[in-house]
């Protein structure tokens, strides 16, 4: 069965709101990925950010799956829609329209400073309604350093037509699956050919091409936790840990076993 979706409008939105005055407000929240959060928009932007956990966003028929040292900058009014890969400590930060980190509408994937980390701890051990002066302080130096983050691609593009997209949710849910485009065409009912062409119309890449974005954006939450390099490549479909490893690192410009040390 998939797993409930939440879509009462109170559980997206602080019931504080940030204004011009208070320019940013966080909102607590813990997820398992027995649920997600439904498609939604709201007038403010949102930074997607869980210190313990994967989750994973979509948006802008993409798809992002975000480590505790990332996050995700989603601009207002962008419809977006989150999900736990594994039980969460889900921290928004919602950030009032005029104080963008970042212009247009495209989502941003951020890398998490040390700094930044501590200054969101920071924030969250206030509590509501307490001391304004230091909160506004620190929402200020938060959202400068959400300006200065630098970001990494690790874009997921999803398709609209319901055939490709059907395939296309079974690889992200299972990025290691080893079946062949034929294969998935018997499965999804329609020719090889036909996927194929989707594929470059909608998605602009090749089959393999896809599936292999999906299983490096998969990759890096495993070896955020630790997990051999010969597990995560077996786990993902690799024939070997040096045929993952120049993959990642073609992709990345950096090897994963450095990927999160500078």
């Amino acid at each position: 069965m998939p797993p409930p979706t939440i879509t009462h409008a109170r559980y997206y939105m602080p019931p504080d709101p940030p204004t011009p005055e208070r320019p940013l407000v966080m909102k607590a929240r813990d997820m398992t990925p027995d649920l997600h959060l439904a498609p939604h928009e709201h007038p403010v932007g949102q930074v997607t950010y869980a210190p313990q956990g994967v989750v994973r966003v979509t948006a802008n028929n993409s798809s992002w799956i975000v480590p505790p040292q990332r996050a995700i900058w989603i601009p207002p009014n962008i419809a977006h829609g989150v999900a736990a890969l594994e039980d969460s400590r889900l921290r928004p930060l919602y950030v009032h329209a005029s104080r963008s980190p970042f212009a247009g509408d495209e989502c941003v994937l951020l890398e998490v400073s040390p700094l930044l980390r501590e200054l969101i701890a920071a924030l969250e051990q206030l509590g509501p309604e307490q001391h304004p002066q230091r909160e506004l302080l620190l929402s200020n130096l938060i959202l400068d350093e959400l300006g200065r983050s630098a970001t990494r691609p690790i874009r997921v593009p999803l398709p609209s037509d319901k055939r490709l997209k059907v395939l296309c949710d079974a690889l992200i849910a299972d990025p290691g699956a080893e079946q062949t485009l034929a294969a998935w065409a018997t499965q999804v009912g329609a020719s090889e050919r036909t996927l194929v062409r989707l594929f470059e119309k909608e998605l602009g890449l090749s089959f393999g091409q896809w599936r292999q974005q999906v299983r490096l954006a998969h990759a890096v939450p495993l070896i955020a936790r630790g997990l051999p390099l010969s597990q995560v490549a077996e786990q993902l479909g690799y024939t070997s840990q040096s045929a993952f490893s120049a993959m990642f690192k073609k992709t990345f410009g950096r090897s994963p076993s450095t990927f999160f040390t500078a």
